[in-house]
């Protein structure tokens, strides 16, 4: 079976989770035509995307408002994180000054900028500053601020003040959800400020998600299509599609 066809079953999944508030496995596989393994595993995956919530005999939507800890978001879609992490470099031209924001996408993103020359990087996501930091073609600039230890990213009002000191080419940016009309989502209010700083103190923004972002139910809206100029994904929905369209974002896909 294709991805195709497990990503359009797991999509199912979920909508049938939301209108019904729960699901059984039994039930799901004579719905889908599947076997209970199958399902078992699906509701697994969609677990690690924190769209759902396992429970005995089935699954239950999760709350929206809690994320995955930051080492397990590092091991979901790794490969659809490189190529997208390759992609975003391509757009970046020499000599641009960048803000790169907290996620593991855009870590992604810096792991291919490793080898470029006459780069100014601003970045208040302390992984990046380790991948970046001693490459001899790359000028690197930590924010000040608060730094929060689960995923190391310096958030709060210092980081704030410290980007509006900036006004950058390009802004390198991830978010944990995104939903069909292209608003870009996140869990915590704190990391959605500094995100948005970054926003309007960027002439371009290029947005770099995988497809598991899409419908999340992340509960803080970072911006939406009217701030961004390029979407990265590995594979964008159809509905997501017209948005971009509609919106004048070019759409970059990688798988």
């Amino acid at each position: 079976m294709s991805d195709v066809d497990v990503s359009t079953r797991q999509a199912r999944i979920v909508d049938l989770a939301r209108r019904d508030g729960s699901v059984a496995v039994e039930a799901l596989a004579e719905t889908l035509g599947v076997s209970a393994q199958t399902i078992r595993k699906d509701l697994s995956a969609l677990e690690r995307r924190a769209l759902l919530t396992r429970v005995h005999g089935g699954a239950v939507p999760t709350s929206g408002t809690d994320n995955l800890d930051y080492a397990a978001r590092r091991e979901i879609a790794v490969a659809a994180k490189a190529a997208i992490g390759a992609a975003a470099a391509g757009l970046v031209t020499e000599g641009a000054s960048l803000f790169i924001n907290i996620g593991t996408t855009t870590e992604a993103i810096a792991r291919h900028l490793v080898d470029r020359r006459k780069l100014m990087v601003i970045t208040n996501n302390l992984n990046v500053v380790d991948i970046l930091a001693a490459r001899p073609g790359i000028a690197v600039i930590a924010a000040g601020g608060r730094v929060r230890p689960a995923d190391r990213a310096v958030v709060g009002a210092v980081a704030m003040d410290f980007i509006r000191g900036f006004k950058v080419d390009v802004a390198l940016i991830g978010a944990s959800g995104i939903d069909a009309d292209g608003a870009f989502l996140d869990y915590d209010v704190d990391e959605v400020r500094v995100s948005q700083t970054i926003i309007r103190n960027a002439r371009q923004v290029i947005l770099a998600v995988d497809a598991s972002k899409f419908e999340r139910p992340a509960p803080v809206r970072i911006g939406d299509l009217s701030d961004i100029d390029w979407l990265v994904i590995d594979r964008a929905p159809v509905a997501l599609k017209a948005a971009c369209d509609a919106a004048g974002v070019r759409v970059v896909e990688t798988g």
